[in-house]
């Protein structure tokens, strides 16, 4: 009996019971379905001798009924959702429901061992390899740190501030013709400015002196335009190193857990290498080390003055000296902080005590099987 048809089911009629059964029970339509069409009527219970003459000649006149074919009382499910809604609303019209038939997925086959195991394999892989731009972008901030370090010392070196420092400070060595500290201050001060500034050669070579002769001469003017020339560049190298570094440090932030702090430790190493070699040079002799610099950056014999030119009287090879040292003092201050800030602990580097002492007690092991 069913839903559809509340007759009876002869279980000798059953249309699935033959060879061509599903193999598998989600493939077997619904038995909620009414009965075929042209299925055969369920036998009466009349035997052919208790049957009258009347209806005997019916049966025989009355054609026989066309078998349809099983597949017609389980019409095939609409493949979208415009011929479901159709079908839908076609069973209600007709009196009867529409079943959708219930929601199958693939059949899951383990696949062998073997094949397990390298999917496995391949997905452990996965997870332990890294990204290649993370990498790229650690390597580009330890290089970035040290030259954005040693620009910022720079700029902080050339500076009114650290001209007033060095000219009050007891033990600089006064000017021989006759610059007082106030003197030097206020020249001094036009020199460094000029560095930073955007003003032409006419800021330095139109300056005068107490007696009315022009403060500095046209090959000092010259030079520092050159230096001004050299100084502007790492100010504009450094500020796109820094703008490059913070992209890198959002970068990290978001896409390698502990890559900023791993970047910054590195570029610490490698200013703390650079700081002690140049230091190491400087001391060996510094009358060479200056020189070899001005010779990366100038021409030769166009920043080499008499002791009686400006130049030399407001900045003495004294000052020069103090500026290295301080220029040196301020990259190794700011590369030791970032180093302790970056060492990798056990904590920064997101390790449990629980891991580290199976970390620790796994070493002691191979160590005691490798003895």
């Amino acid at each position: 009996m069913s839903e559809r048809n509340p007759r009876p089911k002869d279980p000798e009629q059953d249309l699935h019971a033959d060879g061509d059964e599903p193999a598998f029970e989600w493939m077997t339509p619904s038995r909620k379905g009414s009965r075929p069409t042209g299925s055969d009527p369920e036998p009466s219970n009349t035997s052919p001798a208790n049957a009258s003459p009347a209806n005997t000649k019916a049966k025989e006149a009355s054609p026989a009924p066309r078998t349809a074919p099983a597949t017609e009382a389980y019409p095939s499910q609409p493949e979208t959702r415009a011929d479901r809604k159709a079908a839908e609303a076609t069973g209600a019209a007709n009196g009867g429901s529409y079943f959708e038939p219930l929601p199958t997925s693939a059949l899951h086959v383990r696949p062998p061992d073997a094949e397990v195991q390298r999917r496995q394999a391949e997905r452990d892989s996965a997870l332990r390899a890294k990204p290649v731009l993370p990498r790229v972008f650690q390597v580009l901030l330890a290089v970035f740190f040290p030259v954005v370090l040693l620009v910022l010392a720079v700029r902080a070196v050339t500076s009114p501030l650290f001209l007033w420092v060095e000219y009050n400070r007891p033990g600089f060595p006064g000017d021989g013709y006759g610059f007082s500290t106030d003197d030097r201050m206020t020249y001094g001060s036009y020199a460094v400015d000029y560095l930073s500034n955007w003003a032409g050669p006419r800021y330095l070579g139109d300056l005068m002196n107490r007696n009315g002769d022009p403060l500095f001469k046209d090959g000092e003017v010259a030079h520092m335009a050159d230096v001004k020339l050299v100084i502007l560049s790492s100010f504009g190298a450094g500020a796109l190193l820094l703008l490059l570094g913070l992209v890198a440090i959002l970068y990290l932030r978001k896409r390698s857990r502990g890559g900023v702090r791993r970047g910054l430790f590195a570029g610490s190493i490698v200013t703390l290498v650079i700081i002690v070699a140049l230091a190491t040079l400087a001391l060996l002799g510094w009358q060479q080390f200056f020189t070899e610099f001005h010779r990366i950056f100038f021409a030769s014999g166009t920043w080499t003055f008499a002791l009686e030119d400006t130049l030399i009287r407001l900045f003495p090879g004294q000052f020069w000296v103090d500026a290295g040292i301080a220029i040196a003092a301020l990259v190794l201050i700011a590369a030791v902080v970032t180093l302790v800030l970056t060492w990798p602990t056990r904590r920064r580097r997101g390790i449990l005590p629980d891991e580290a002492a199976g970390k620790d007690g796994a070493t002691r092991q191979a160590a005691g099987e490798t003895a």
